[in-house]
């Protein structure tokens, strides 16, 4: 019955159905003639009517002979017809010869016209008192539930789900590190014979899409275990002591399932350092923080049991939770290298046609920086890509453009500038480009574009050779040149300078201001500056600890203003020198729009450049359309 009643929708039809039952009991009755009851004895004594119907109620239905014409007349209720019809002057021999029926009332029919009527609208309001209830109840079970966990379970005999250290590529160390959790879920006994203690917590750290919780489902399907998974957000709610309660019913639930996996990804929204002056004591988040502590302190080492956390945000976490004993042991997980960029890249492409020209390798250098997740969705705006040409696999060409569209946005190609817009745009970043393929410490460019991009009316992709993990001054300042060569292009070839350089000069002060005061590269001395701190309660960078006088300000700001000075003048020298260069390069964008690497480098050698047929995607679009175009005129011509 529950089920029947599940939503008010359902009462509409049950409803709706009993009313047709109605209608339908009490029958559809076709438009009839009514006559009188001197009409009526009159066809009988000419010899009219064929046959006659006595219904309860009084009415008369008639049959006449011609046509098979039915009409209905009224009688009193407690006359008899014959008794009547001779009051009236019929001829009894003309009468006795009409067939004469008397319909009785059925039990249905008195259901139908007498109860349901009656009854119907008890029905209705019992239907709406049942909802009512029925949702109060509900609504009870769900106060009683309401402290319980939200943790989702996922099977270890799940197979669908499941997933291994195989579908995780890159990060080694970090998977040699939770195989000992792995091995010590398989066969505790032999930790425990020599004395060892297989720590409590595991907090995962890395940056966004690096992986963490795809690692912390891998250790559960290695170890195959159940793993309960829960965002911190889903502790906290308005209520105080309901986070804690869910994080009792957490634990109780594990240790129930034991061996058994607990993730907690995000755990700083419920994990933030303690004593910040919002909220007090009675702060639901702290009440929960303070929940998880108490359980993992109170873990039973036979329990088997396992806390693995997920975050980006370790300097917010309170100390408490990081203390050993309780999160003991942090596995930092990295942006993949190239090595690890490939074989993401290779599991990605699985499941997806490749064309025989793909290079994986070459899509893992051109892609420095980018995480798991970002590779993963390279290769799903490949495959949407080669899709949306109506290919049949996805070609080199597909992936190439979804990298600039993974980093810039998708091409604005409706966006048409004027001439001179245009112009400047091409200057623009042939300068970033000159200067970045002339500065030895400067990453080489691989790509010019004046195709607008997102916010960017064009750009110039630059990517190292190889990853780095310790950058020099002299390629900070090589880099602040290269920021500044769309400036110093704007102002040299049109004597004044555009709103366009705005993002790049703000890079450029932010570099000279870390080069001053983080990296002790400056001339004021090899110390930092300054001690950035957050407010935690509003979760992001707010306040800068000055611990240098104004005086040390004062030379702090012309130390950046120098660098960025020395950076322009530089700038400015190979422009100069490299002018026919930079005109070369200019007037190739705004015939072509886009430069591509091996062409860019022909141009800076001062070599003839043979162009390679390559079909763009645009070409391939284009051809389409001429393809249709040539097959409708030779139909007019046939």
């Amino acid at each position: 019955m529950e089920k029947i009643f599940k939503n008010s929708s359902v009462i509409v039809a049950i409803i709706a159905v009993i009313l047709m039952f109605v209608v339908l009991s009490m029958g559809t009755k076709e438009e009839m003639e009514e006559i009188s009851l001197t009409q009526f004895t009159q066809q009988i004594n000419d010899g009219q009517v064929e046959s006659i119907v006595v219904k309860p109620g009084g009415e008369i239905e008639i049959e006449l002979k011609d046509n098979d014409v039915v009409q209905k007349t009224n009688k009193e209720p407690d006359a008899s017809l014959t008794e009547t019809l001779i009051n009236l002057g019929v001829d009894e021999e003309k009468l006795k010869a009409v067939p004469i029926s008397v319909e009785t009332r059925s039990g249905a029919s008195m259901w139908a016209t007498v109860l349901i009527p009656s009854l119907l609208p008890i029905l209705i309001i019992g239907g709406l008192i049942f909802f009512m209830m029925k949702h109060a109840m509900k609504g009870n079970s769900q106060a009683m539930s309401f402290g319980s966990s939200k943790a989702r379970m996922i099977d270890p005999k799940d197979k669908k789900n499941k997933t291994g250290f195989k579908d995780v590529a890159g990060n080694k160390e970090a998977k040699e590190e939770l195989g000992e959790i792995v091995d010590f879920l398989k066969a505790p006994k032999k930790f425990h014979d020599l004395g060892a203690k297989i720590p409590k917590g595991v907090l995962l750290l890395g940056r966004p899409g690096t992986g963490k919780t795809l690692l912390a489902r891998a250790v559960a399907g290695e170890a195959n275990v159940p793993f309960f998974t829960i965002s911190g957000s889903e502790f906290v709610e308005m209520f105080v002591g309901v986070g804690a309660s869910r994080v009792r019913d957490l634990f109780k639930e594990a240790k129930k399932n034991s061996p058994s996996i607990i993730f907690i990804d995000e755990i700083d929204a419920v994990g933030r350092q303690r004593g910040t002056g919002l909220g007090g004591g009675h702060d639901e988040r702290e009440q929960t923080l303070n929940q998880i502590l108490v359980e993992m302190d109170g873990f039973d080492n036979k329990t088997n049991v396992i806390l693995i956390a997920a975050t980006n945000r370790p300097d917010v976490l309170d100390p408490a939770l990081l203390r050993p004993g309780r999160f003991d042991r942090r596995v930092t997980i990295d942006l993949p290298d190239i090595q690890d960029r490939k074989a993401i890249l290779v599991i990605h492409a699985k499941d997806k046609k490749m064309a025989d020209d793909v290079d994986l390798g070459r899509i893992a250098q051109r892609t420095p920086g980018f995480s798991g997740a970002d590779l993963m969705n390279l290769m799903n705006e490949g495959a949407l890509l080669a899709g949306r040409y109506n290919k049949k696999e996805v070609e080199m060409i597909d992936l190439i453009e979804s990298i600039e569209k993974v980093l810039l946005g998708p091409a604005r190609k409706n966006k048409r500038l004027d001439e001179r817009e245009t112009k400047i745009v091409a200057y623009h970043e042939a300068g970033h480009a000159v200067v970045g393929a002339s500065l030895e410490n400067a990453d080489p460019v691989q790509k010019v574009s004046i195709i607008s991009r997102g916010s960017a009316g064009g750009y110039t992709l630059s990517v190292p050779e190889k990853d780095k993990s310790l950058h020099s001054r002299a390629y900070f300042v090589d880099e602040l040149s290269v920021f500044l060569g769309g400036y110093v292009a704007e102002q040299m070839i049109f004597g004044d300078v555009t709103t366009g350089p705005s993002n790049d000069l703000e890079r450029a002060t932010k570099l000279a201001r870390s080069i001053v005061t983080q990296y002790g590269m400056s001339d004021l001395g090899v110390r930092t500056f300054g001690k950035h701190e957050d407010l935690i309660f509003l979760g992001r960078e707010v306040a800068e600890d000055k611990d240098y006088s104004e005086k040390t300000a004062e030379a702090i700001d012309k130390e950046i203003l120098k660098f960025i000075t020395i950076a322009k003048k530089r700038t400015e020298d190979l422009l100069t020198q490299k002018r026919d260069v930079l005109d070369k390069i200019a007037q190739t964008l705004l015939k072509k729009e886009t430069i591509e690497k091996d062409e860019f480098d022909a141009i800076i050698a001062g070599e003839e450049y043979e162009e390679k047929e390559v079909v763009k995607n645009d070409d391939v679009k284009e051809k389409e359309v001429i393809d249709e175009i040539d097959v409708i005129v030779d139909n007019k011509k046939e």
